[in-house]
């Protein structure tokens, strides 16, 4: 793994938030570590936020990442819920930012389509598929199994963008 480039996928939310670490070398793709990160439900939103904040930072640290990746909010009735998603997608964005990493940003049907094939994907079929194509990953919760697919999808966007810029 000397040329390996390390994704962060992040699957963010208030009450839990999924991480997964890959790798990409070449074709293949490589297992590095997957989580949640769960603040306390009774402690006031700020420190909510900055638990997924440093929880962040710390993933970071521990594994090197060079780039990252975070599933976009979708749009729920309930507008403080998606308020508070959208706070939480913050927090978890600004620390790779922080760190100087690129961080992009999926749909959660682009996410859907590449690892499953199909943007309206539920979470088991995404879990079904994140054992199959990183089996040593283990059966990884719904929350960390959508981090891992959110950084495949990068790594799988990422690799298309390399093929047009060398065709050009």
């Amino acid at each position: 793994m000397t040329n390996a480039i390390r994704i962060l996928g992040l699957d963010p939310g208030l009450r839990r938030t999924g991480w997964g670490v890959v790798a990409i070398d070449g074709a293949r793709l490589i297992h590095i570590a997957h989580g949640v990160i769960a603040p306390n439900d009774t402690l006031p939103l700020a420190q909510r936020l900055l638990t997924l904040f440093e929880g962040v930072t710390d993933i970071i640290a521990l594994h090197g990442p060079h780039e990252a990746a975070v599933e976009e909010t979708f749009m729920t009735a309930n507008g403080a819920s998606t308020l508070k998603l959208g706070h939480a997608r913050a927090a978890v964005m600004i620390a790779p930012a922080r760190a100087g990493l690129i961080v992009a940003e999926y749909a959660a049907k682009v996410v859907k389509k590449a690892v499953v094939g199909t943007g309206g994907a539920d979470k088991t079929q995404v879990a079904f598929m994140i054992a199959r194509l990183l089996p040593t990953a283990g059966a990884p919760t719904a929350d960390a199994a959508d981090a891992l697919a959110v950084a495949i999808a990068h790594a799988h966007a990422r690799t298309a963008r390399r093929r047009l810029e060398s065709a050009a």
